[in-house]
């Protein structure tokens, strides 16, 4: 699992952070979408990596600013990773 970090330049609202989250949501294959307008961050996870330029891309085509993508990738842990 990938885990996703991307400073955003120009969300003013809510409604901005719906607007990307739900962008997000319908160019990738992503779960728990969340953005902040006062951090100017959008946090995302994805099973598989995502293409960056295609993000940037649909980010800047709805008039926002992607600044920068930071990607980490997470191990997945199912129920017995708990033990």
């Amino acid at each position: 699992m990938f885990a996703y970090t991307v400073q955003i330049k120009g969300m003013a609202c809510d409604m901005c952070e719906a607007h990307i989250n739900e962008i997000i949501r319908n160019n990738f294959d992503v779960t728990k979408v969340s953005s902040n307008h006062k951090t100017n961050i959008a946090k995302f996870y994805a099973e598989k990596e995502i293409d960056e330029e295609k993000l940037k891309k649909v980010i800047t085509e709805i008039g926002y600013d992607c600044l920068e993508i930071n990607k980490v990738e997470e191990e997945k842990k199912g129920f017995l990773g708990l033990f």
